[in-house]
Order: C-alpha cells, then structure tokens, then sequence
C-alpha cells in the first residue's frame, strides 16, 4: 500500500504550463502517494488513459484508485490522449494531484473520424473511444509496454502485478472469454459473407474487453496492427458489418489471439447493457478491477440518487467535491 505524505519534491512531467483555473476547486486534493520501502530502482510503469471533460471525475478515481493501492506509486508515469488542450481540464488535474507524474498528447481526430460508423449508443461513436487504436503512434518511443484503461473503472489491487504479466510472443494481454457468441458481435451481412468469416479460422472465438489492456508497443508497431484495425473500419463504412463501436474491429484482428490474464483484472460489465444500463451484481471469483462498462456510469447514478449496489464500491474513490462521500486520508 502507498504512503502517503506532503513533500513536494516530485518532479511533474506536463507538456505545458498554465494557472490553475476556477475549476480546481471541483475536485478534493488527493494525498500525495510515495513509494514503499521495498520498491527500490524500479522500471516505471507506463499507463495509458484518455481525457474527455465528460468523464473528468470517472478519471480523477481511476487515477486515485491505482495511486491508492499501488506499493511503489512513484514510479508511475500516466499518458492522457486528449483532442484538444482544455485549460480547466489540465488545471484540474494538477490540482488535484500535484504530484502526479504525467504527460498529455493530442489525439489527432481528422484520422480516425472518417473511419467511424454510427453504433448503437452515441458515447461508443466518440473519437476518443478509438484513441486506443493509435496509442503506440502518440506516445514515446522509449515506451516500450503500457497499460490502458478505461475511465469508468477502478484498480483495487497493486497495478504491478498487472505491469508484469508475461506476454509472451502476443502483442497484448487482456482477460479472455472463451464462451463468447460472437454472433451477437457481428451483422448477418458479416456472416453470409464468403469471405469475411474466414477471418477467425484458426483461432478460437475469444471475446476481449478492450477497457483494460497491457501493450507490447514494439510488437503493435512493428506488427502494423493500427492499419489492421483501419481496414476492418473501412470495410464498415461499405459494408455494414457490425454494431459496437471500437471492440468489433479489435476481435477480428486479434480475437483467440492474445496473452489472456486473470479475469479478476476486469470485473466488466457493471453499468449494464449499452441500451438500458440496467443493474449487474459482481461476477464471482476475486477481483482487482472493477469496470462500469455498458451505459450506467456510476456517477451519475450515485448523483441520481439511484444507484445500483456495485456503485458504492466506487463511491470511496470520488473527488468531487459537492460528493457526499470523502476519500480518507
């Protein structure tokens, strides 16, 4: 567990400077996190986020939940993909954790908005939901592995262990769902297809959730995956193929074909369908993630006064300030 103090000789790692804006005040300051006794030189590890003014408060938890749990939170970088430099999100960021090692990159939205085809839910057509696609293209070169996580999720659990998963020859690691009906991913006009199907021949119909991902970014790019993914949402835009936003173009390139990890690093699922976002309880089995995918973001549940019995595992982690509940130092 991370201790926590408030010395202030952590160097920031920011792309620019800026005064903190009236919208700091959004947002608690969290403790600052400092490694334990046993971490020692350790490699840092790399996370990879995206930031939207919309889901601000899911990623201030997020970022709260891995420094909270993790042993050796020094040694934490995180990456934010953002389409523009919003000043009020940035200043929020540095106030409320000032010492956060971070770096924020834009995410170019004119190479991706062309490729995207309506789904069924207006949140999964955003351009940052496919940000993901073309994270080994925005981060650095000496980046060599990196995490990415979704918004709506928090870690319980110590991300190193998830850091130094063996990934053996595959490009990435995720947990896989072998049971999977991959019918239900794809449209008949995929299945009658001669062709298309052929794709998935010789590999097993693995489903993967793509909120939390640990990348080899060497081997994506050496491997030309973001144009492997491309091409499938080309053919998309011809040929209506599927209806699930950024996850369908991912399973056909990499589905049954990936290093698959414990399910208890993604407890997906827990904001329901992506129609209703009706509620779920937890799947059996430990856990050391939980994700609110699906519509139901436990925010705005919580705000409504109407939240499902998974959202107060969320609750603790919430830095909002007009939150009813507080983070304990």
């Amino acid at each position: 567990m991370a201790k926590t103090t408030n010395s202030d000789n952590v160097h920031i790692h920011q792309v620019s400077d800026g005064r903190v804006g009236s919208n700091s005040s959004v947002f608690r300051e969290a403790p600052a996190f400092r490694n334990g006794d046993t971490c020692g030189n350790n490699d840092r590890m790399h996370v990879a986020m995206t930031l939207d003014a919309n889901y601000l408060r899911g990623t201030m938890a997020a970022v709260l939940s891995i420094l909270q749990h993790s042993t050796c939170p020094e040694d934490v970088t995180f990456h934010f993909l953002w389409v523009r430099h919003e000043h009020e999100v940035f200043s929020s960021i540095k106030a409320t954790f000032p010492y956060l090692n971070f770096k924020v990159y834009r995410f170019d939205v004119h190479r991706v908005r062309g490729l995207i085809s309506k789904s069924i839910r207006q949140a999964l057509d955003q351009p940052l939901n496919y940000a993901r696609i073309y994270l080994a293209n925005l981060i650095p070169n000496e980046v060599k592995r990196v995490i990415y996580l979704d918004s709506d999720l928090v870690m319980v659990d110590d991300i190193a262990k998830l850091w130094k998963v063996e990934l053996g020859d595959k490009v990435l690691a995720a947990p896989e769902y072998c049971q999977a009906n991959f019918t239900v991913y794809f449209t008949e006009a995929f299945w009658s297809d001669p062709y298309m199907p052929r794709t998935f021949e010789g590999r097993k119909p693995c489903y993967f959730n793509t909120g939390v991902l640990v990348m080899d970014v060497d081997k994506w790019r050496y491997g030309n995956y973001t144009k492997k993914v491309e091409d499938w949402m080309v053919l998309q835009k011809q040929k209506r193929i599927y209806q699930l936003g950024s996850l369908p173009p991912f399973l056909l390139v990499l589905a049954g074909n990936i290093m698959p990890i414990d399910h208890r690093w993604n407890q997906h699922g827990l904001g329901g369908d992506n129609v209703e976002g009706k509620c779920r309880e937890l799947h059996p089995g430990p856990i050391s993630l939980l994700h609110w995918s699906g519509k139901g973001k436990p925010w705005l549940r919580l705000d409504s006064r109407k939240p499902c019995s998974v959202d107060h595992l969320w609750a603790p982690y919430d830095l909002y300030r007009s939150s009813r509940h507080s983070f304990e130092e």
